[in-house]
Formats: C-alpha cells, structure tokens, sequence
C-alpha cells in the first residue's frame, strides 16, 4: 500500500523539520477518530491540538504536525515541526492537490452543499476512485484537511467550499483549483455578515476564481442573483453551465413528489433524463440535475449518474427521513420522521414544508385516531436585522398552512408562533431542551413530524427524543 505521506514528501511541502522518518496512512486532527498510522495535525481550535499529542502518538499517529514540541512527549518522537501548523496543513493540501490528476470539483451555495456533495460521490464512486470529506469539513481548516486526505491515484474529487463572512471562499478556491465548480442556490442566510442577498451571491460566485483555465461553472438559473453569478463566470473566463426550471443547458421539465421519492424529468446535453431520487424534495430535485451537469463536466457519464443518484439519500440532520415504531409489540403503530435539524433558512425551511405537506399520515393507529402533519421548528439563526419578519412570514406559507399542528422553539419562532391560527398552534418553549420532557404529548403513532431548525437552535434533542419513543424500523423494512 502506498502511503498517502511520507516524512520526505511532507517535509518538502511544508518546509518543516522532521525529527524521525515516518509514513502516514491518513491525516487527523481529532484523537476520537485518529485512526493508527494517521498524521496527527495539532490545530489551535477551541482546545490546543498540542494538548492531544501524546495522546494521538500512544493511539498510533504515525507522527504530529506541530509547532513545539508538546509536554509529555518522548525526545525521539516522530515530529514533524513547523512554525505555523494551520499553514502547514495548507501547504499539504496544495501539495495533495498538484500531485494528483484528479478531476476536481468544488460546491458551495446557501442551502444543500453537503447533501450535493453526497449526491456527486454517490454517482462518481460508481464510475471511478472518489475523494471527498466525510462530513462538512468547508472551512478555512476543513478544505485544506480534505486536500491533504486525497490519495495521488484519485480518478474525482469533491471539495465543499463553506463561509460565513466575505472573503473566504476566493482563498479555498485557489487551492482546490477546481475543473468545475458549482452553486447550488442564494439565499437568505449569514445575512448577519451580509448587506442583502446580493453580497451573498458575489461571495458565493467567488469559488470561480480558482478555477482551472477553461474551467466551467455549474450555476443555478432559477434564483433571482443567478446574472451576478453569470456575470462573473463572464469575468473569471468560465465556461457558464445553467441547470434549473430557467436552466439553458440542464433543464427541469418536471418534478413530481410521490410518496417517499421524488421524480424528474429533465433535458441536458440534448438528451432527455427520467430518473428518481429515494427521498422526497423538490429542493433535492435541482440539486440533482446540478450533480448531473457537474458529473458531465467533469468527463463522467451523466446516464450512468442518473441511473445511480438512486442510491443516495440525505446524511442525518438534513431530510434524513426514518419510520419510528412506537409499540415494539405492534410493527404498525409507527410514525414518520424528517430529521431536518442541522440547518435552517426560509429557504430551506420552505423546501422542508412542501415535503412534509406532500406526506401522507397514517389513521387509526394511534392515541389520536387522525394521523397528523406535525412541524417542531427551532430558530433560523444569522439572517441579520429582517430575522423577525423572515420568522413572521413563514405563517403564510402555503405548505405550511396545510399542516395540522405546529410546535416552536426559541425566542425568534415565538413570532411566527403568535402568528399561527389558533386551531394550528402546538406548544412554544424558550428552548428546544424544554420541549423535550412533552414529546410523548406533542406527537403520535400515525403522524408524520418534521423537526427543523439551526444547527444552534438544538434542535437536534428533540429528534433524539423522538427516537427514544421507540426504535427506528431497520432501513431495508422502510420501503
């Protein structure tokens, strides 16, 4: 087996000073998942990674990337020192990068980056050796890392690109050197950081600035910045690729939800595509027209990713949807999960609803004979000065006004809460942690419950406390 870095190989890119002569298998920078034979990189995050070397070298590191030698550290421990550890890690993603002949690709958008991401390696691990982050590693530590993790040999790479202020993603940009990059979509979030929706788009447009020449840019047509972003593949010499309803080059003729998958119809390369996606989400749908424009541009076979999208379904935290049997006695007595708890906008908050809306509860089997459409939403956090009447508005959503009961969290939801019609209005708490206790109360056998919020509204406990009801029918019986 090839190492993925040598002491030889890492030294030359980073300039630092060796200490030992080691081989690493993979690169880590936490000790709970360091695997043996990884690099072990000491990053100043919320802790000092420092403080974890020692530990990381009895778990098996091949060795540390560090700026000092830390306490508690054998003299002839294998150490690869640098003055900047962050830098260094940078240096060993563009390293990675210009050694390999991968195609590249790199994603960012406000909403559905980590699930395209996931729909992209779906379709491209079929047709080659795929490289890409095992999570959202988009940052200004996460990129570099997933450069630094990607083998020589890789056929396709996947590099999410994340921000939340101006200026992050021309830099990520730059050292990926994508061949093709994509925009999901612009909306509303990190307003906070962000005069409109405008700003946003010109940020998120600047992932074309590190595109190789004669690079293409898989833009989405159907929002409303789409001519900032085409304008700037005009100043930046990319190639345009426009997928969307509005799409000139990848169209979406149709979209149908149906039950719990979802149907497109769609034309590109002037050829017409009929496939499905084992998820329900109209969201999802232009995402996947996307990954098809992305997988062509990249040299893929769009037919064959069309085939394949299939087996992709949604990481959890972002639409995962799971059936939950209540009564371990009775396989019947169940409810339906959408575990959407990682991110939220109006945006995707509105993409959520139109999939709960198209859901179809089940009658007669629990407390409550009717089977309802339930909502428990936590707070859309960083959307700037308008939050309050971004949180108001959502009362007249057309999806959501077909739903039988709505539960909020949070001192922003309380708005929309006090807006509801009162025959709609479920429980309000301050905190998503206060629901928890009333869940058994909040929800039925039968019923189809959408759980929704920012990753920092927490959301994510009352999915947890959903779960612990009863037990998640094993995938292959969810049919």
């Amino acid at each position: 087996m090839t190492p993925l870095w040598t002491s030889t190989d890492a030294v030359a890119a980073t300039g630092g000073e060796t200490t030992a002569d080691w081989q690493a298998n993979g690169v880590s920078i936490d000790t709970r998942t360091l695997q043996q034979g990884d690099l072990f990189v000491a990053l100043k995050d919320i802790r000092d990674g420092h403080d974890f070397v020692a530990q990381a070298l009895e778990k098996g590191a091949a060795a540390a990337l560090v700026s000092r030698r830390p306490e508690g550290v054998a003299e002839d421990a294998p150490l690869l020192v640098v003055p900047d550890v962050l830098k260094a890690l940078e240096a060993l993603g563009i390293a990675a990068r210009a050694r390999t002949k991968a195609h590249v690709a790199a994603i960012t958008g406000s909403v559905g980056k980590t699930s395209t991401k996931e729909m992209l390696r779906a379709v491209l691990s079929r047709q080659g050796k795929c490289h890409a982050a095992e999570a959202s590693y988009n940052n200004h530590w996460g990129v570099p890392l997933t450069l630094a993790r990607m083998p020589a040999d890789t056929d396709y790479a996947i590099i999410e690109i994340g921000m939340s202020n101006g200026g992050e993603i021309a830099p990520l940009s730059h050292m990926a050197r994508p061949h093709v990059a994509m925009v999901t979509t612009v909306a509303a979030a990190h307003l906070a950081s962000f005069d409109n929706l405008a700003g946003i788009a010109i940020e998120k447009a600047a992932i074309m600035d590190g595109l190789e020449p004669g690079g293409i840019a898989v833009l989405n047509a159907d929002i409303e910045t789409s001519h900032i972003l085409q304008d700037h593949a005009r100043e930046t010499a990319a190639i345009p690729v426009l997928f969307g309803v509005a799409g000139t080059d990848w169209t979406i003729k149709d979209v149908r939800l149906n039950g719990d998958v979802t149907i497109i119809n769609a034309n590109g390369g002037g050829n017409d595509y009929l496939f499905k996606l084992s998820v329900p989400g109209r969201h999802f749908a232009s995402n996947a027209v996307g990954v098809l424009a992305v997988a062509a541009a990249l040299g893929a076979d769009p037919v064959a990713a069309s085939l394949d999208i299939a087996l992709w379904v949604p990481p959890a935290g972002r639409g995962t949807r799971e059936v939950i049997v209540i009564d371990a006695a009775n396989d019947a007595e169940t409810l339906d999960l959408i575990d959407d708890a990682f991110n939220a906008n109006p945006t995707s908050l509105t993409a959520s609803l139109e999939v709960i809306a198209a859901a179809q509860p089940t009658h007669n089997v629990g407390r409550i004979v009717k089977g309802r459409r339930i909502a428990i939403l936590g707070d859309m956090l960083e959307l700037g000065q308008d939050e309050v009447q971004m949180h108001t508005a959502m009362a007249d959503n057309a999806h959501l006004k077909s739903l039988d009961l709505i539960h909020c969290a949070g001192p922003l939801m309380h708005h929309l809460w006090l807006t509801l019609p009162e025959e709609q209005r479920g429980q309000w708490a301050e905190q998503a942690a206060d629901l928890v206790p009333q869940i058994s109360r909040l929800v039925d056998a039968g019923d189809v419950v959408l759980v929704k919020g920012s990753k920092g509204s927490k959301v994510s406990l009352i999915v947890d406390a959903i779960r612990k009801l009863g037990h998640p029918r094993p995938q292959e019986k969810q049919g």
